[in-house]
């Protein structure tokens, strides 16, 4: 019997996931409280965590980062309220295997959990500090990304044609989910090193004392902890192509050591007198711009130079409009062959929400919000019931979500006057202070009740009948 721990400081949701996942066949320990959690990892021993990313003494980074030092094989699903999507994608960058948003759905959180724990027996030797090694062939990128055939997305692989034959090193910037990854492994691909290894390194998960072993590797016993000879990341993609995503999070003083390995060719692994030779193709990424870093003294200017032989913008999802529906519907055929299914299409009023919506989480919430669509629908397409409410009421609530100084004339939802009366006014204003106070406590409805100053029984009926 498989192992969950639970995380979370709602009492309801603890309960009611125990019940559901005891159910299910699994055995399952909770704790109310970050450090609590901590604890059971020694005594529990699960197999896979669940944890609310906001808790009363830590936040979803920081227990991730706790998990990872203690165990850093074990898979982390981070339990998240929508608004929160943003924050939870930069989380999963920093090793959660993926996230549930709430409200939970009980097919969505046994998916989750199954495609995490196969994950976890598929690679047993990938951890949060590991590096990923792949050799991919020409023509196989489009199984993992799409290219899109936008204006924004021909420009921008016009420019990947332009620098993958040669060996320039380059810089990607783009936002969180915009795809950075996969533009990279574009280049590789379309490259002369194809045949050889693509390395990626997530520079903003691995902590400062660990971000030179795993560059450049090291000898045992040249630290505390250094039991065996450690491979760095140079080493395992010699030949190949090295990707440090977001480089600028790298401690300035691994800098000065990457600066000589990138000028000399040659490196020197912790506690090793050997000069290791390294052919590598640098490319990194940022969704901060380098050449600013470096004048507040966060990012070294010479390694910027060194970098920036080449640079491309990957354009937000927002922009690239004409390319929406194009995507969904790659993400769609990918889902359907995961679950099964066999979902064709998206309803009319799907589509325009998609066209409509700004996409803070770019390319990875739409894959995720997808995901969770395709799971609950009943029918052969994605009807607008299966989207998360905030994502079909995203115009309507944007002026709840706006600073009061901020807000302009276009930001306001106006809802057609003639359908106006005081019910209706003072229903939708109910609704939206319901709405606010749950965000604000991460729905966690008992503490939501205190503040409306209501019984948590009257909370449930009014988010009945507002269909919460």
């Amino acid at each position: 019997m498989q192992k969950i721990l639970v995380i979370d400081d709602d009492t309801d949701i603890c309960m009611l996931l125990r019940r559901f996942l005891t159910k299910n066949g699994y055995e399952v320990a909770i704790s109310k409280s970050g450090n609590g959690g901590l604890v059971l990892l020694d005594e529990f021993h699960p197999d896979l965590v669940m944890t609310d990313f906001r808790l009363g003494d830590m936040t979803g980074a920081t227990i991730l980062q706790k998990i990872h030092e203690k165990k850093p094989q074990l898979p982390v699903l981070i339990i998240t309220g929508y608004s929160d999507i943003k924050t939870a994608v930069n989380v999963m960058k920093m090793g959660a295997v993926d996230y549930i948003t709430k409200p939970l759905f009980p097919d969505e959180i046994l998916v989750t959990i199954q495609n995490a724990l196969q994950k976890a027996t598929q690679t047993p030797s990938t951890s949060l500090n590991k590096p990923k090694a792949n050799s991919p062939k020409k023509g196989l990128a489009l199984k993992d990304h799409i290219a899109g055939s936008g204006h924004e997305s021909k420009n921008l692989f016009r420019q990947l044609d332009l620098v993958a034959p040669t060996n320039y090193s380059v810089i990607i910037y783009g936002e969180s989910g915009s795809g950075k990854e996969s533009i990279a492994q574009e280049i590789h691909i379309r490259s002369k090193r194809a045949s050889g290894p693509f390395v990626a390194m997530d520079c903003g998960a691995i902590s400062r004392e660990l971000a030179a072993s795993e560059l450049f590797g090291h000898e045992k016993g040249s630290f505390t902890g250094a039991i065996n000879q450690k491979i760095g990341h140079f080493e395992m993609a010699n030949g190949g192509t090295l990707f440090l995503d977001e480089v600028a999070n790298l401690p300035y003083d691994v800098q000065v050591s990457l600066l000589r390995v990138v000028q000399e060719r040659t490196l020197r692994r912790i506690g090793g007198n050997k000069e290791i030779s390294v052919d590598v193709r640098i490319i990194v990424a940022s969704n901060e711009r380098l050449l600013e870093s470096s004048r507040k003294g966060k990012f070294r200017e010479d390694l910027y130079h060194r970098f920036n032989e080449f640079s491309i913008e990957v354009p937000p999802l927002r922009q690239r409009k004409s390319d929406i529906m194009e995507f969904a519907h790659f993400f769609l055929a990918q889902t359907n062959e995961e679950l099964g299914k066999n979902i064709t299409t998206f309803a009319p009023e799907v589509e325009a929400v998609f066209k409509t919506y700004g996409w803070p989480g770019n390319l990875r919430e739409m894959r995720n919000v997808i995901k969770r669509a395709t799971l609950l629908s009943e029918k052969d397409y994605i009807e607008a019931k299966s989207l998360p409410f905030e994502l079909m009421n995203h115009e309507r609530l944007l002026v709840f979500e706006t600073p009061y100084e901020q807000r302009t004339s276009e930001s306001i939802y106006q809802e057609p006057t003639q359908n106006l009366n005081l019910k209706s006014v003072a229903s939708d204003a109910e609704y939206e202070t319901i709405l606010q106070v749950l965000k604000q406590v991460n729905y966690n409805k008992s503490k939501a009740a205190k503040l409306l100053g209501i019984d948590r029984k009257t909370l449930y009926n009014k988010m009945n009948n507002y269909n919460m």
